[in-house]
């Protein structure tokens, strides 16, 4: 199992896209990487979105994904969101 995460807008790695963070569950590492970075690359805008997610549908192996840009986030897959109490 490998949980990897690109971003275009955190980090010194040079990325085409501009994800905040892109989170890619698969099943080996080198594949999240590989596919982290791919979607990541094509996420411009946040109406980009359902194309990532659309292209991270025919990558064989990826069993989850997290596209998140400015405020708004899509998710596919094998991927629960949960609620967390925020204390002050």
């Amino acid at each position: 199992m490998g949980i990897c995460t690109s971003s275009g807008t955190i980090g010194h790695s040079l990325s085409y896209g501009k994800a905040d963070a892109v989170v890619v569950l698969s099943e080996s590492a080198t594949l999240g990487d590989a596919a982290a970075t791919a979607i990541g690359n094509l996420i411009r805008r946040s109406e980009g979105i359902p194309s990532g997610i659309e292209f991270a549908e025919g990558i064989e192996g990826l069993k989850g994904l997290v596209i998140i840009i400015h405020d708004r986030m899509g998710l596919w897959g094998d991927v629960k969101i949960y609620e967390t109490s925020q204390s002050c």
